[in-house]
C-alpha cells in the first residue's frame, strides 16, 4: 500500500487510461504486480505497444512476430530522442537482430563516449589508477537485457516492448533515476529465427483446439543448445552477442528465462567456476537479494534464489559477461504456455519456505501471461534503479575484476601462460583452437624465437597465451582440468569441457613470469595453417599422413573425381614411416595443380613419392551419404549437421519417416542416425497416432514453418516397416553410423546381435571427458589414433559386448569363420583402469564404465552399425574425435579389413565421382 501511494504522489503525468485498465484486467489477481507496472503513462508523442500492435502486451492469446517487435523498437526510436535502436546482424535466415539503447537524451546523444569509457576500464593495462577512477566517475554503468534465447519462452518480447516504452516516456523519480543514472540496452529477440516459428506453432494449437506439433525446430542447427554455445562461439547468435559484448562492454548482461515459479533471480547453488573472480559472485547475490527484498516487501509471492543452476559450466550465453569481468545473470519466470492461463499446481517441494525462499509460490492460484510480464518487468526495474544508485561502484569491480586478473597470471605460482606447438600432427586444429581464444578476445602471441620456459622447449612460430590479461582467467578455465565433486549438487550441464582434451591438440601450461618477458609478437589476425606438397618432382603418388585432422575427409570431397587409397598397414618411404591408414592418392595427369590447392587451403602436408608404395590397401571409395533427422527433435542432430556444413561434407537430409522406402535407402551408402533419445521404442514408434495428422509445413496460418525440412504429419517413428528395410539395406552392405542411447535401436530390435545396453546402477559420469584407448588399431575407424584418447561421454549408454569365443574343436571350419566375422568388433574402450579413467568432470562409480566399450562396429550381413557410446560431435566441441565417425565415412566398404575372414563383397554400389547426393 506505501509503495502505491508513493507511485501514485510521484506521477505527474497523464496516465494512458485503457492501458491501464487492460493491465489491471489481464493480472489475475493485484498481488501479482506491483506499483512500478500496474499503470503506463500516457505521452502524446511517444506511442504505446497498444497503438502500434493493437493490443496490451500479456494479452491471453496474443503474440507478436519478430517484424512486429522489431517495427515497435524502431518507432520508439523515431518517436523519442532518448532512444536509439542499431542493428546487430541478421541471423541464419536473414531476419534482423536490433539492440535499442535507453537514456535520457544527453546520454543518448553522447553514447560513443560512453562506450569508450567503459572500453577503456576493460584493459587495465593501459590506464594509470588515477585515470581509470577519473573514468568511473565520468561513465556510466550499461546494463543489457536479452529476451527469449529460448523460443518457448515467450514472455520477455512482450514485456521488453512495454518496459522500453516505460523507460523512455515515464517520469517518476523511481524511473527518471534510471533513465539518468544508467545505459540500458535492450536486445527483445535473440534466438530471432526460432521466436517466428514459435509464433507459428502457437497460432496453430490455438486455431486447433490444442493440437499442433511442438518447437521441432528453433534455429537454423540449434535448439535450447543455442545457449550453451558460450564456449564454442560457432552460431551466429551467439557470436552476435559477442561482438555486441566488445562493442558495449556492459557492466550487466541480463538474460530472461521462463520455467520455473514464480521468479527465480540467478545465484546458483555452486560450486562455481573455479575461475570465476569472486567479487562477480558476491554481485551475483548482492543483486539477487535486493531483488527478493524489494518485491517480497510488496507483497509478490515466489520470489527467490539459489536452488536452480550452479555457477560451473562457462557455455552459457551469459558468460559472454562472466568471462570477462562483466556480470552475467539471469531470471527464470513463470511460464503461461505461449500467451495463455493455467491453474498452479506445484509439488510441495517448491512451495516450501527456506532461507532462499521467504515467500515461495503458492498452489491453487490463476497463471496468466500479463503475471509473467508484471513479474519480470517489476523486478527489472527494481535492479536497474539499484543500479543507479550504485553505478559506480560496480564500474569500479569492473575495472578491478581486470586488474586482478592481470595480477593472477602474473603470479609466481602460476600457470603464467600456455603453450600451443604450432608444428603437431593437428596443426590446423591447434590454429582454429588459437582463433577461438582470438575471437574471445584473449591476447594470443607467437615465439620470435626459440626459448625455454617452465622446462618447455618453445619454438619460434608456437602459440603463447600469457595470462597477465583481463581475460586470462577466461583461458584458464577452459585448459584447466574440471573437479567436480562426488558431494557437490546435481550439475546443470556439463561437468568437462578442458578444451585441449577434446579437440585433441598438444598445450602445455607454464608455471614461470619469465615467459611473460619472453620474445614474442601479439597475433593481430586469425592463425592460418597453409598446407604444403613436397617431395620428388613428377611423383608417382602422393602421401598423406592419417592425422585425424577434419581436412582428411575435406580433401577426399574436394578431389572426388581422383582414385585415393588408404594404408592398411604401417610402412616406410625413403627412410620416413608412414602409419596405418596413410591415404595414398595414385598420380594422375592434371591432378598435382588441384591436389596442391585442396592441400593448401586445408593445411594438410602431401608428400610425393617415386613409386607406389608396397603395401596392403583399399580404395576409398566415395559414399553417398544421408543425415537422418527425428521429428521427436532435432537438438542433437543438428549439432552434426553444422559440423558436416562447415566442413563442407554432403549428405541428403531425411527422416527417419522416410527409412522405410526401400527404393530411397538404396541410393546412400551411409546412414548417419545422430542421438535423438535413450528410448528406442519411441524413437521407432514415433507419437501416439490420436487425432488428426500434426503437420510441420509452411501454410497461411504457419509462414515461418519452412526450411530444413517439412512433414504432413510429425506423429510417425520409423516403424516396423522402417527397421525392417533398414535391416536389408544393412545386410547388402550399408553402413549406419550412431550415437549414444540411440544405438538402442539396433539393440532392442535385434538388428546387431551380442550386443545389450545395461541399466547404470550408482554410476555418476555428467557430460565429462574420459580416457578412452584403442582396442583394435587395425580397424579403419582408428586410423590415425594414437593408444589413447580423451572423449566425451554423459553417463549412458553403457555397453556390454559378448566376447565368447569358445568353439567346440569338431565344429565345422565354415561356420566358425562366419561366427567370427558377424562377431561385433570393439574399436574402442574405456580404459579398465578406474583411477585414469576421469580426465576432467565428474566420475562417481567409475568402475560401471571402466573397460566398457566406447565405439563398436557390428557387423550386419555385409554391412556395419557403428556404434558410439560416446559423442563424437558434441556441441561443436569434441574435434579430437570427429575422425572417429570420418574413418567410417570415408573406409565404408572396408570396414570389415583386419576382421577374421570378412571378404569385400563385389557388388555393392559405390557413388559416381560426378554423382555426389
Amino acid at each position: 500500500m506505501v509503495h502505491a501511494v508513493l507511485a501514485v504522489l510521484a506521477l505527474q503525468q497523464p496516465v494512458d487510461s485503457a492501458y491501464t485498465a487492460k493491465i489491471r484486467e489481464l493480472t489475475t489477481e493485484p498481488r501479482f504486480n506491483t506499483e512500478l507496472t500496474d499503470h503506463l503513462p500516457a505521452d502524446p508523442k511517444v506511442p504505446t505497444p497498444l497503438k502500434v500492435l493493437g493490443y496490451v502486451p500479456g494479452t491471453t492469446g496474443r503474440l507478436s512476430y519478430v517484424a512486429d517487435i522489431t517495427r515497435y523498437f524502431r518507432t520508439l526510436d523515431d518517436a523519442s530522442p532518448r532512444v536509439k535502436v542499431f542493428d546487430l546482424g541478421k541471423s541464419d535466415e536473414g531476419r534482423p537482430m536490433i539492440i535499442a539503447a535507453i537514456a535520457d537524451s544527453a546520454t543518448i546523444a553522447r553514447l560513443e563516449q560512453y562506450r569508450d569509457i567503459t572500453a577503456a576500464l576493460a584493459d587495465p593495462r593501459r590506464l594509470r589508477s588515477d585515470s581509470a577512477q577519473r573514468l568511473i566517475a565520468a561513465g556510466k554503468p550499461i546494463y543489457y537485457l536479452t529476451g527469449s534465447i529460448h523460443s518457448p519462452e515467450t514472455g520477455s518480447p512482450e514485456m521488453l516492448m512495454e518496459l522500453a516504452y516505460r523507460l523512455a516516456v515515464e517520469d517518476t523519480p523511481f524511473i527518471r533515476q534510471i533513465r539518468d543514472s544508467v545505459i540500458t540496452l535492450i536486445t527483445p529477440v535473440t534466438e530471432v529465427d526460432g521466436r517466428d516459428r514459435m509464433v507459428d506453432t502457437y497460432r496453430y494449437r490455438k486455431a486447433n483446439k490444442n493440437i499442433g506439433p511442438g518447437l521441432i525446430y528453433w534455429g537454423k542447427y540449434t535448439a535450447h543448445d543455442n545457449n550453451r554455445d558460450g564456449i564454442v562461439m560457432s552460431q551466429v547468435l551467439t557470436r552476435t552477442m559477442m561482438k555486441a559484448f566488445f562493442t558495449w562492454h556492459p557492466t550487466v548482461l541480463h538474460d530472461l528465462h521462463e520455467s520455473v515459479p514464480f521468479l527465480y533471480t540467478s545465484t546458483g547453488t555452486g560450486p562455481y567456476n573455479r575461475e570465476l573472480d569472486p567479487i562477480v559472485i558476491s554481485e551475483w547475490n548482492e543483486l539477487a537479494f535486493q531483488e527478493i527484498t524489494a518485491l517480497t516487501s510488496r507483497g509478490l509471492p515466489g520470489v527467490w534464489t539459489h536452488d536452480f543452476y550452479d555457477g560451473w559450466t562457462p557455455n552459457y550465453m551469459f558468460w559472454v559477461a562472466n568471462g570477462h569481468n562483466s556480470i552475467g545473470r539471469f531470471y527464470e519466470t513463470y511460464t503461461s504456455r505461449g500467451a495463455d492461463c493455467h491453474t498452479v499446481k506445484l509439488p510441495e517441494r517448491q512451495t516450501s519456505i527456506e532461507w532462499f525462499r521467504p515467500n515461495p509460490p503458492i498452489n491453487g492460484v490463476r497463471w496468466c501471461i500479463r503475471n509473467n510480464i508484471n513479474y519480470q518487468q517489476s523486478a527489472l526495474l527494481i535492479a536497474m534503479n539499484y543500479m543507479a544508485r550504485n553505478g559506480h561502484r560496480y564500474l569500479d569491480q569492473f575495472y578491478r575484476k581486470g586488474v586482478r586478473a592481470i595480477e593472477r597470471g602474473s603470479a609466481k605460482e602460476g600457470p603464467n601462460a600456455f603453450h600451443i606447438p604450432a608444428s603437431q600432427p593437428r596443426a590446423v586444429e591447434a590454429a582454429n583452437l588459437v582463433n577461438l581464444l582470438r575471437f574471445h578476445g584473449i591476447e594470443v602471441h607467437r615465439a620470435r624465437g626459440s626459448f625455454k620456459a617452465g622446462g618447455m622447449d618453445i619454438a619460434a612460430g608456437d602459440y603463447i597465451v600469457p595470462l597477465n590479461q583481463p581475460y586470462g582467467p577466461l583461458a584458464k578455465s577452459y585448459f584447466s582440468k574440471q573437479d567436480y565433486g562426488a558431494n557437490d549438487p546435481t550439475p546443470y550441464d556439463d561437468t568437462g569441457w578442458t578444451l585441449q582434451y577434446v579437440r585433441n591438440v598438444a598445450l602445455h601450461p607454464i608455471a614461470d613470469t619469465t615467459v611473460l618477458h619472453a620474445p614474442l609478437t601479439l597475433m593481430n589476425e586469425d592463425a592460418r595453417v597453409r598446407g604444403q606438397v613436397s617431395g620428388v618432382k613428377g611423383a608417382a603418388a602422393y602421401l598423406i599422413a592419417p592425422t585425424t585432422e577434419s581436412g582428411l575427409i575435406q580433401f577426399r570431397f574436394a578431389l572426388r573425381d581422383a582414385r585415393m587409397f588408404a594404408s592398411e598397414d604401417s610402412f616406410s618411404v625413403d627412410k620416413q614411416a608412414w602409419g596405418l591408414g596413410t591415404t595414398i592418392v595414385p598420380a594422375t595427369g592434371g591432378l598435382e595443380r588441384r591436389l596442391t590447392q585442396a592441400a593448401e587451403s586445408l593445411g594438410l602436408k602431401v608428400v610425393g613419392i617415386a613409386a607406389m608404395p608396397q603395401v596392403a590397401r583399399h580404395e576409398l571409395d566415395l559414399p553417398k551419404i544421408a543425415l537422418v533427422h527425428s521429428w521427436l527433435n532435432t537438438q542433437n542432430e543438428g549439432w552434426v549437421r553444422y559440423a558436416f556444413d562447415v566442413l563442407r561434407i554432403p549428405y541428403a537430409y531425411m527422416s527417419v519417416q522416410q527409412l522405410n522406402r526401400r527404393d530411397l535407402l538404396r541410393q546412400f551408402n551411409v546412414i548417419v542416425l545422430p542421438f535423438v533419445s535413450n528410448n528406442p521404442q519411441q524413437i521407432v514408434n514415433g507419437l501416439p497416432m490420436n487425432g488428426p495428422p500434426v503437420p510441420w509445413r509452411r501454410s497461411a496460418l504457419t509462414p515461418n514453418l519452412v526450411g530444413v525440412d517439412s512433414t504432413d504429419d510429425v506423429r510417425p517413428g520409423i516403424g516396423l516397416e522402417g527397421m525392417a528395410a533398414l535391416n536389408q539395406w544393412l545386410s547388402a552392405g550399408g553402413v549406419l553410423i550412431t550415437e549414444g542411447g540411440t544405438a538402442g535401436i539396433f539393440t532392442e530390435y535385434g538388428v546387431t546381435r551380442g550386443i545389450d545396453i545395461v541399466p547404470a546402477r550408482q554410476l555418476r559420469a555428467t557430460g565429462g571427458i574420459y580416457r578412452a584407448v584403442t582396442k583394435d588399431p587395425r580397424s579403419p575407424i582408428a586410423y590415425g589414433y594414437a593408444d589413447t584418447l580423451a572423449v566425451y561421454f554423459n553417463q549412458s549408454p553403457l555397453f556390454q559386448v559378448d566376447t565368447n569365443t569358445d568353439i567346440p574343436e569338431d565344429q565345422d571350419a565354415d561356420l566358425t569363420a562366419q561366427q567370427a566375422r558377424t562377431r561385433p568388433r570393439v574399436v574402442m574402450s574405456f580404459t579398465a583402469k578406474r583411477d585414469s579413467l576421469r580426465l576432467s568432470g565428474l566420475l562417481v562409480n567409475g568402475e560401471e564404465l571402466a573397460g566398457r566399450p566406447a565405439v563398436i562396429d557390428a557387423p550386419v550381413g555385409q554391412g556395419h552399425v557403428v556404434m558410439f557410446a560416446i559423442r563424437p560431435f558434441w556441441r561443436w566441441e569434441t574435434q579430437g574425435s570427429f575422425a572417429l565417425a570420418f574413418n567410417a565415412i570415408l573406409n565404408w566398404n572396408d570396414l570389415g579389413v583386419a576382421w577374421p575372414a570378412f571378404p569385400k563383397p563385389a557388388t555393392r554400389a559405390v557413388a559416381a565421382p560426378d554423382d555426389g547426393p
